[in-house]
Parts: structure tokens; sequence; C-alpha cells
């Protein structure tokens, strides 16, 4: 077994204080994401489907259900279930493609919407008000320090 890392200069110091916060940052969105899977009454899974679907809606973006099952890394059969979970209970609807009469495309109801803002709604104020702090070559660093990091983490 290696031993753990141990910082040996203040930039190793530095670097692992990120690395610390950024820990405390996963643990702070896990249990935010929990508490939704409570509150909506479904699964992980459930959830990362939703989530993916409120960030490309945002991005003006349609999700396909090929889409969908890529980026949950589950297979078609699971996406199919998953799909038929969340449309019977009310939170995405299935709707032909729009240039495309052959495909499908995924999006989340107005109620799942309205749960989502709910939610999450007084935590992305917060979350704005603290970014707003920041000038805009630092958001920009930091912008580009998170997607290095999710690169990283999930080399797709």
């Amino acid at each position: 077994m290696s031993q753990p890392w141990q910082p040996e200069t203040p930039h190793d110091e530095a670097v692992l204080a990120v690395l610390l916060s950024l820990r405390a940052f996963g643990d702070a969105m896990d249990r935010m994401h929990g508490g939704m899977k409570s509150d909506m009454d479904m699964n992980a899974t459930d959830l990362a489907a939703l989530r993916m679907l409120v960030m490309r809606e945002q991005r003006g973006q349609t999700v396909s259900p090929h889409d969908l099952a890529d980026h949950l890394r589950i297979s078609s059969a699971s996406t199919t279930k998953l799909l038929d979970r969340l449309s019977a209970s009310g939170h995405l609807e299935r709707s032909p493609h729009p240039h495309d009469r052959r495909a499908r495309v995924v999006s989340l109801t107005q109620e799942s919407r309205h749960q989502f803002h709910r939610h999450f709604g007084r935590r992305l104020r917060s979350m704005r008000e603290t970014a707003g702090r920041y000038d805009d070559d630092e958001l920009r660093v930091i912008a580009r320090f998170l997607d290095d990091i999710a690169g990283a983490i999930d080399p797709r």
C-alpha cells in the first residue's frame, strides 16, 4: 500500500489546501443532492438524469435517450426503465425530435422544473452572490480550474 502524499513545499501545501476544499465542496454537494433525493423521492441515478436535463436545457441543447445513457453510463435497457419511471412520476416527458422524426428527445416537465427551482433556488442565489465577489479574471481562472479538475476526475 502506498503512503499518503505529504506536502513538502509551500506550493504543495497550497495544492493540498485546494484539494481539501474540493473534498468539502463535494461533501456539500452530496448533502444537497441527498436532501433533494429524499424530497423528490428518487434514487441517485434519477436525480443525476434530472440534473443533466437541467444543465442541457440551460444551454439550449436537446437530450436524446442515448445522450442520457451515455452521460449516466447505463445500458439501453436501464435507460428505458429510468425514462419510464421518471415519465410515470411526472418528472420528464418524451417528444419527437425537432429535426429528426425518427428520434425522440427527453425534457423536464414544468412541475419538475418548479421542484428544482424550489429546492435549488436559494442555494443558487447564494452561490451567485459568492461568485459575484470575485472579479472577471478570477472567475475565468476558477472556471478553468474546475473544468480541468472535472476532466481529471472524469476524462471522457
